[in-house]
């Protein structure tokens, strides 16, 4: 099955224009050459010949045609064709901001964090695949989300217009409760902004406060897509090495002060350590000292599976120095894309233009309906059901990856989160590649933990495994780890 072509959706008779358009611009059919006859054209396409001659009607009244009584339609006599295409579509060179120069010299982000394109048909891909950010669609509240989208547009409003850009009120009231009671946070309704997903924040956040030059710190390995949002910012990323805690937040003083520093103290991408106190405190310490602003992803901090879930690092600033990036994407579905920041009082106006600047606001409809859900409890109901779920899923991985590897692999961050990184300490970091192959050959998507690192030398030599589990039930996952190890067992596999 192919994807749709750009001309799915339009009419027959547009489409035929169309490629006739095409084919004049190419010397197919170059100035004063006859057509064919609509009635043989029809009968070439599979069309009614009333749908070719709308189509001939078309291109005689847009001048690209004439017409005279009893003779062939033609293409106009003095129509200039038109140049030939390029390949690639890159007809001409266009002048880059360097924004958009930096944006090319980076490299494209690590295949786990790209998201698959929406088409009309599936693209191929892996039958079995655990790549990180996917949910399972059998767990989206449908009959909750349909009651809550129905109820709103029940409330049809008397005139409909541009909204707050930092959100509906009645969004950033129910989230400024649930934060509260949820992560331990405390903030004004002026301080929320909702955003398209975290993603949106994490950018709004490095346009604002990075200017080209300005150091920013990253945990090392980490979220890709937020190195390269604050690199084509024109930031210097100074790497930090994390360990089974997080963040190393004694290496601080050796890197010195910066603008800005970007974390995941609940979860770290990719490999799990939680950050505790000390090292929070710590880090707030040297942010204050050194008047850097920290970025708080908390993109999956709601899943906890041997305790509660910790409190946000923003809950102990007391001084403004924290950003709280929170998303509904590993609790509902990344295709919402519904997400928030939660700024120092004296960031709500700069962060609220730059909102409006940049799409005037979230979509209004599913701002209203995710506010219907967190006001009706049906939010948290749903994520109280999600974590059984996820757990099921995580308890099967965990026992697959024993059953089938054994003592060969060694499991870092697996106690919260919807994730883990599977070390295979008998095999070289170099044959990550080599294996993500061989699981893709035998139908399974696995994904190499080494483009996550911005510093290859910084990591153990190694071969290391990203694995998600909230996109695939407890049966597909043993499934897809027993065919794992025959790819990784077999002749596919020799000299990995």
């Amino acid at each position: 099955m192919t994807a749709a072509s750009p001309h799915a959706y339009f009419p027959v008779s547009a489409r035929i224009g169309a490629d006739l358009k095409a084919q004049i611009a190419q010397g197919v059919y170059p100035p004063g050459a006859a057509l064919p006859s609509t009635r043989a054209l029809a009968a070439e396409l599979g069309v009614s010949r009333t749908t070719v001659t709308a189509a001939y009607d078309q291109l005689v009244a847009e001048g690209y045609l004439e017409t005279r009584p009893g003779a062939r339609t033609r293409v106009a006599a003095g129509l200039q064709p038109g140049p030939a295409p390029v390949a690639g579509g890159r007809a001409t060179a266009h002048h880059l901001s360097a924004y958009g120069r930096r944006l090319l010299a980076e490299p494209l982000m690590p295949e786990p964090l790209l998201p698959e394109p929406v088409m009309t048909e599936p693209a191929p891909g892996p039958a079995i695949d655990f790549r990180y950010g996917d949910l399972s669609g059998n767990d989206f509240p449908v009959l909750a989300w349909r009651r809550a989208l129905t109820a709103v547009l029940l409330r049809r409003p008397a005139r409909l217009g541009y909204a707050d850009p930092r959100g509906l009120p009645e969004l950033r009231a129910a989230l400024q409760a649930y934060l509260w009671r949820a992560r331990g946070l405390r903030c004004g309704l002026d301080q929320i902004v909702v955003v398209n997903g975290s993603q949106q924040g994490i950018d709004l956040c490095a346009r604002l406060l990075v200017d080209p030059g300005d150091r920013v710190v990253m945990e090392d390995p980490g979220y890709g897509a937020a190195r390269r949002a604050f690199a084509a910012a024109g930031a210097a990323i100074l790497p930090v090495p994390v360990d089974a805690e997080g963040l190393q937040t004694g290496r601080l003083a050796a890197v010195g002060p910066a603008r800005l520093a970007y974390v995941t103290p609940s979860h770290q991408f990719p490999l799990g350590g939680v950050l505790p106190v000390a090292r929070r405190q710590a880090l707030l310490a040297w942010a204050e000292a050194c008047g850097a602003t920290i970025v708080e992803d908390d993109y999956d901090g709601e899943y906890r599976f041997d305790a509660r879930p910790v409190e946000a690092l923003t809950s102990l600033d007391r001084t403004g120095r924290v950003i709280y990036a929170g998303t509904v994407s590993k609790t509902l579905s990344p295709q919402l894309r519904l997400g928030y920041l939660v700024v120092p009082p004296a960031l709500s106006d700069v962060v609220t233009e730059a909102k409006r600047l940049a799409d005037r606001q979230a979509p209004g409809l599913e701002q209203a309906a995710l506010a219907g859900l967190l006001t009706g409890g049906g939010y948290e109901r749903h994520l109280r059901q999600a974590r059984r779920r996820h757990a099921d899923r995580r308890a099967a991985l965990l026992a697959a990856l024993a059953e089938s590897f054994g003592g060969t692999v060694r499991v870092e961050g697996a106690a919260a989160g919807l994730h883990l990184v599977a070390w295979f300490d008998h095999r070289p970091a170099a044959a990550e590649t080599g294996m993500a192959a061989a699981a893709r050959a035998a139908g399974i998507g696995v994904y190499p933990v080494g483009p996550l690192y911005h510093d290859p030398a910084a990591r153990p030599d190694r071969a290391g495994l990203l694995l998600g589990f909230a996109g695939s039930e407890p049966g597909t996952i043993r499934e897809g780890i027993r065919r794992l190890a025959v790819a990784l067992s077999g002749e596919r596999c020799a000299g990995i």
